[in-house]
This record gives C-alpha cells, sequence and structure tokens, in this order.
C-alpha cells in the first residue's frame, strides 16, 4: 500500500516483523493525538482482516466496548473465560451483551491441558511457586488468547499506560511480530479518574467490585482488593514479588511487556 498506512514495496522485500512495525508506527503517528472516536476509526479502516477485541470487562474494556458498540464497528468481541472468574464477571457480561446488543464470543482453556494441571498441582498450586502460576495462567489465558487472535489482523486492547510502571511505555499502536498483528491500545493515554468519569456520564455497565477496591480484576483466588496507596495492579497475584504483574498476555518470556520491534523468537507464544 502506498497510503502511509503500509509498505510501498511488495512484502516480498521486507521480513514480516519490518511490515508490522512500519504500520503500528504509521498508526501510532496518525491517531495518537487523536480522540478515541477518531482513533478507533481510523485503525479500523486501516485493518487487512478481521479485528477482534479482547475483553475481561474491566473499566477500560467496558469504556472501550462503549465507544465501538455506540459507532457500530466492524470488531469481534471475544473474552477468556478461565473458568475462575468472579461471578459478577458473569453477570455484567450478560448484562453488557443485552445493553449493547452485542455478542460477546467465549474462549475457553483445553479441558486436558486443565486437568492435568490440576492433578499435577492441585486445585489452588498456583499459590505454591510462580511457575505453577505462569503455567495456570498459559494454560487458562494464554493459549486460549491464542485461538481468540487466530486469524486476526488487528488486535484491540484496554491497556493505559499509568495501570502500572511496566506499562508505562506501551504505544498506542504495536506490533505483535508473534502473533502476527498489530495490537492497538486506544484509551492508552487515559487515566482512571477520565475512564471512571466517562463510564459514570454514559451509563457504561461496570463490575460493583471495583466500589470495593477491586481495581483490576482477574480469576477470583488471583484477585484482591487494593490498599489505599497501593498501585492499580497490586491486587493480582499479591503473594509474588513482582512490579510486573502480568499473567502472560502482553509479555515476553522474560515476565517484561512485550515491546514494539521484538523478533517473533523473544515474544511470549
Amino acid at each position: 500500500m502506498a497510503n502511509g498506512f503500509g509498505a510501498d514495496e511488495p512484502s516480498t522485500t521486507r521480513p514480516a516483523e519490518a511490515l508490522l512495525a512500519h504500520r503500528a508506527a504509521a498508526l501510532d503517528a496518525a491517531f495518537g493525538a487523536a480522540e478515541v472516536p477518531r482513533r478507533l476509526a481510523g485503525i479500523i479502516a486501516q485493518a487487512t482482516g478481521p479485528v477482534v477485541f479482547t475483553t475481561s470487562f474491566g473499566l477500560e474494556d467496558q469504556v472501550l466496548t462503549h465507544f465501538i458498540a455506540a459507532a457500530k464497528l466492524p470488531v469481534t468481541f471475544a473474552t477468556l473465560d478461565t473458568g475462575r472468574l468472579f461471578p459478577e464477571v458473569y453477570a455484567l457480561w450478560q448484562e453488557t451483551e443485552e445493553r449493547y446488543g452485542i455478542v460477546i464470543r467465549p474462549y475457553y482453556p483445553r479441558h486436558d491441558a486443565v486437568e492435568l494441571h490440576v492433578r499435577q498441582n492441585g486445585i489452588n498450586g498456583f499459590y505454591a511457586s510462580r511457575d505453577a502460576r505462569k503455567s495456570c495462567c498459559d494454560i487458562r489465558k494464554v493459549e486460549p488468547l491464542g485461538r481468540a487472535l487466530a486469524g486476526a489482523d488487528i488486535w484491540l486492547t484496554g491497556l493505559r499506560a499509568d495501570q502500572s510502571a511496566a506499562r508505562g511505555g506501551v504505544k498506542l499502536a504495536e506490533a505483535d511480530p508473534a502473533r502476527g498483528l498489530v495490537k492497538a491500545s486506544p484509551l492508552i493515554d487515559w487515566t482512571r479518574e477520565r475512564a471512571l468519569a466517562f463510564a459514570e456520564e454514559n451509563a457504561v455497565p461496570l463490575n460493583p467490585l471495583h466500589a470495593q477496591g477491586f481495581v483490576s480484576i482477574g480469576c477470583q483466588p488471583c484477585t484482591r482488593a487494593i490498599r489505599p496507596g497501593e498501585p492499580e495492579r497490586a491486587g493480582r497475584w499479591w503473594w509474588e514479588d513482582d512490579a510486573a504483574k502480568e499473567c502472560g498476555l502482553h509479555v515476553g518470556q522474560d515476565g517484561k511487556l512485550a515491546r514494539a520491534g521484538l523478533s517473533a523468537v523473544e515474544v511470549r507464544q
């Protein structure tokens, strides 16, 4: 393509990873300063295949769902049902579909992998070690995510830069060479306060657990309410001494947030 959002030369002359990086950089430059509706419309207009938005029904994901549904954008909604979610998440899932007239596709972990993991580690064995916890996250989240994103050209996420220090350098659009797509985070420069104000002004359905101090909500046994002064993600895997607080969906093999420009070998599959 010669429109500023793709490479001018044939794809055979450049590695696929370089093409992804070029596309991501162009999207970031074109829409980095735009408001969310224009960001979404502009990013989706440049897609060469399916656009998938993965939601975990948190505050940011609910706000992004509102923007996408209100504009009737051609986006596939998907969620990862780990089997260990809070009851409030399932209630919000139904409420969200009914409110916006959408279908959110569920992706579940492979039953044989879960059964083996529980036999080997126990039903709550993820508390015992970091390796056991990461294995559980890989089975319940990372592998299903791969299926949710299979064939996608653009992956939309609700990441915000100020959610944690590890996410501070994330850009609006970045290449994900391991999955062969561009990952875009339209709310990247929003604060939690801005997202909450928008949700309240637009009657966006929210998880009632947020009001109880559960700021970042994952699996029930791995999430607690945060204490005053703690960072947003302190309530995730709180028994681990790790400031990154990532499950593997957005990180590389070293446990650090995946960055644009990494090779496929360096990014967690």
